[in-house]
């Protein structure tokens, strides 16, 4: 029993000095402008997602999802989050797509994360993505705004709908086809 525990420690020690030596010899790539390997991506985001998890406050917002509160989240999202995340003109943002990972295009694809981890990752970012913590630059109210804007963009209200409209001369998610539709009429 002894031999097999010193196996299974020499084994383990062996692959995490073979890993480490891997990465310090610069045999892992490190690029940002190539895909990652599945195994790196499933690594990384599983890994966000427990730290998300374990730390993240599990509140809800204290800003309700009044049309202003979504139009004033609208707005935090175009002047910080759209040139990296997409803009409300529905055209993917190129400079977001050269990170590792690519950030996601939160317009064409919107999150469907509880209102607590995406204010958290707005607040505190995530480390090695270029996602910034905007907690010292946006106020507490600012954040919980665009979180409420981001988990209502595919039911935002009509006054909401048609404020996006004339100002981004673009359909909303919420709109889509069905809302056009309507439009021509």
């Amino acid at each position: 029993m002894r031999n097999f525990v010193l196996g299974v420690v020499i084994t383990l020690a062996v692959l995490i000095l073979g890993g480490l030596g891997f990465a310090l010899l610069g045999l892992f790539p490190t690029n940002a402008n190539s895909a990652p390997p599945d195994f790196e991506r499933h690594l990384a985001m599983s890994a966000v997602d427990a730290w998300t998890d374990r730390h993240a406050a599990h509140v809800s917002s204290p800003v309700l999802p009044t049309d202003q509160n979504l139009i004033d989240g609208m707005k935090v999202y175009t002047m910080n989050c759209a040139g990296c995340h997409g803009t409300l003109d529905k055209k993917p943002a190129v400079f977001g797509a050269s990170f590792y990972p690519p950030a996601p295009q939160l317009i064409l694809d919107p999150p469907a994360d509880p209102d607590w981890r995406t204010r958290y990752v707005v607040r505190n970012g995530i480390r090695y993505t270029g996602m910034p913590a905007w907690d010292r630059i946006l106020s507490d109210d600012e954040v919980w705004k665009v979180t409420i804007f981001l988990s209502h963009l595919e039911k935002l209200p009509p006054a909401v709908q048609d404020y996006w409209k004339t100002a981004f001369g673009a359909p909303t998610p919420a709109g889509g086809a069905e809302h056009e539709q309507h439009e021509k009429h």
